[in-house]
């Protein structure tokens, strides 16, 4: 058993965002799922944009406040907005397109699990800057960042989900 206190774990930066997200996922010494508390002011997203991970289940827990959803299967079709507030759980299958803010003006306390652990098969809907034959980037790590590249010309970008 693993027993862990929310407010001992560190906030880690995501990318230029100046979010409050702890990930506890090694401080639980959890191996088959991640686990990230965030906690989230007005105007404050989970990532930069609508995206997918093509491997990964992921679920969200509204701990305190509401959670405004963009969704869709398709990132070609118009997205439905969800809200979902306290005490609600929301889940995301594999290749479902998702963004997650808070659009209150209260502060939001969400927990997000996400199986396998390791995900980072993912999916933007972008068009290549270079080569526009495209209209979605895969993400990729290169040295410990996310970067998207274009299945069409392999070209590698900035991924913009910071």
């Amino acid at each position: 058993m693993e027993r862990l206190s929310i407010a001992e774990v560190e906030p880690e930066p995501e990318g230029d965002a100046d979010i409050d997200r702890r990930p506890l996922t090694d401080p639980l010494g959890a191996t088959d799922v991640a686990v990230n508390y965030y906690a989230l002011d007005p105007g404050e997203s989970f990532v930069g944009g609508l995206h997918a991970h093509l491997d990964q289940e992921e679920i969200f827990f509204v701990l305190d406040g509401t959670v405004t959803f963009e969704v869709t299967a398709d990132p070609a079709a118009d997205t439905e907005t969800v809200d979902v507030e306290a005490d609600e759980v929301v889940r995301f299958e594999p290749g479902d397109y998702q963004q997650g803010r808070n659009e209150s003006e209260d502060r939001t306390v969400v927990l997000a699990i996400g199986a396998p652990r390791d995900s980072t098969a993912g999916r933007v809907p972008r068009t290549c800057p270079d080569c526009g034959e495209s209209e979605f980037l895969d993400t990729v790590m290169v040295e410990g960042r996310l970067m998207v590249q274009c299945p069409a010309c392999d070209g590698v970008f900035e991924s913009g989900l910071d």
